[in-house]
């Protein structure tokens, strides 16, 4: 055989191993029951007293614009300080949960605390994540396990995550610290189009264990933008116990009337209840399901975490941050008779449902919470009056969480009063590339707009002493 045809022979039987062999990096089956010592928020240490003042922080979607903004956030805090504990605010922050972009920079600071303020300016904000992505796809070593069916351009995004940004970090440290800020990641599922949570009770639905998995592929799902990135993908494990679904999901398939929202949430986690149904898992950009991350907030409270905690009296304060790094492009699309192309329609559909009911979803959480605090309060002033004609054996013990403080505090580019400043960040692109200057303008107005709210200054006001 001449050696042009030898040497072809062996090229193309590489590509063949190399095909063959490239496959995306799969989660793996719990080994042992379902309270093994994973990473839930139930499992995260709370010293005494450390929840007087709880913290919750959303970040948004919105690439490096919504990182390099959450950042400035986090800095604000840092160097905010309450006097009646002498602790800074950012040691008091209990929950983080994030979207897309705000991924980033949650999940960085709750693996590595303040060495954030040290080092993800240059492992993150100021980097060309965009360029380094293309020179992977073009590099002729990635051609051949892109081209499996089992290996696509996010798998190669997270390795870059994983190497470059979380140091190979994966659940199973985050577990093992167990220590506040829990950290609640958010992608939403193709499937149903509701939102996926990379916790270790989400990941009981699927019958694994979230502690092997890496952080950085969480981050990639949570950020994987429509039409740019391919999804993320799970195993739907079955449950070596033979049943995933829990005792409260069963009864809240049972209360459509009563209760919806809990009925459709339930409905949603009976879906990985089938795994001959549903063996996988396609999971992208959190946004799609919430942009903002405070649903995660108000099912931790809806499923007991944060509600028990305010009726226990341990919650004295519960302070809401927020940060939500939407902007409002001028597009000029309009002056024209002929529709926009394929790019900008895709682009436009893939965000018009993210951008538009960012108020509401602010409005409706503060609401739904109010009301909620409000119904419990209600509930334990009736049984107060109920036990004042009740033998003492009868009596309930009192909720203590009646005079429960809420704040709300939602940042965005609107709050910014000079029109200059509202266009100059609102004009910024939906990218992970920007400019030095850019990054460093963004993580100012982040502070900027956190000193400045309201709602923030009512705060420190109430719990100055």
């Amino acid at each position: 055989m001449p050696k042009f045809k030898l040497y072809l022979f062996a090229l193309l039987l590489v590509a063949a191993t190399l095909n063959g062999c490239s496959h995306y990096l799969q989660n793996k089956p719990l080994e042992s029951a379902r309270d093994t010592d994973t990473y839930d928020f139930s499992r995260i240490n709370s010293p005494e007293n450390s929840d007087e003042t709880f913290v919750v922080l959303t970040f948004s979607g919105g690439g490096t614009r919504a990182a390099a903004l959450a950042y400035g956030v986090l800095d604000k805090l840092r160097q905010t300080q309450i006097a009646k504990n002498q602790k800074t605010l950012l040691a008091e922050v209990d929950v983080i949960s994030t979207v897309s972009g705000g991924s980033f920079t949650g999940a960085y600071y709750t693996l590595f605390g303040n060495k954030i303020f040290a080092e993800f300016k240059d492992n993150f904000l100021y980097r060309d994540l965009e360029a380094e992505l293309l020179g992977k796809l073009l590099s002729p070593v990635n051609w051949w396990r892109l081209a499996s069916p089992y290996f696509s351009r996010i798998d190669l995004a997270a390795e870059i995550y994983d190497e470059s940004i979380f140091n190979r970090q994966t659940y199973g440290a985050l577990a093992q610290k167990a220590q506040k800020p829990f950290l609640i990641v958010n992608a939403t599922n193709l499937y149903s189009g509701a939102r996926f949570e990379f916790t270790g009770r989400q990941f009981s639905y699927l019958g694994s264990d979230i502690r092997s998995y890496p952080v950085a592929r969480a981050v990639a799902a949570s950020s994987a933008f429509p039409f740019l990135l391919s999804p993320i993908s799970l195993v739907n494990y079955p449950d070596f116990a033979g049943k995933k679904i829990t005792p409260q999901d069963e009864m809240a398939l049972e209360d459509y009337q009563n209760n919806k929202r809990r009925y459709y949430t339930a409905r949603n986690n009976d879906i990985y209840a089938d795994e001959k149904e549903h063996p996988y898992v396609h999971l992208m950009d959190g946004g799609l399901a919430d942009n903002l991350g405070l649903r995660a907030i108000y099912d931790l409270y809806v499923r007991e975490d944060i509600r028990v905690r305010i009726n226990n009296g341990k919650i004295k304060s519960l302070l809401v941050i927020v940060v939500n790094a939407k902007a409002q492009k001028k597009e000029t699309f309009d002056k024209n008779e002929a529709p926009p192309g394929l790019a900008t329609t895709a682009y436009k559909t893939a965000t018009i449902s993210m951008d538009n009911y960012t108020f509401e979803s602010v409005e409706g959480f503060t609401d739904l919470l109010k009301e909620r605090i409000k119904a419990q309060q209600s509930i334990a002033g009736c049984q107060q009056l109920l036990d004042l004609h009740a033998p003492d054996s009868y009596k309930i013990p009192p909720l203590a969480g009646g005079n429960l403080q809420l704040y709300v505090v939602d940042l965005s580019f609107d709050n910014l009063t000079d029109p200059s400043l509202r266009d100059y960040f609102n004009n910024l692109p939906t990218s992970f590339k920007l400019s030095k200057e850019q990054v460093d303008n963004l993580i100012d107005v982040g502070g900027k707009l956190l000193q400045e709210h309201p709602e923030f200054q009512r705060f420190i006001a109430e719990n100055a002493n």
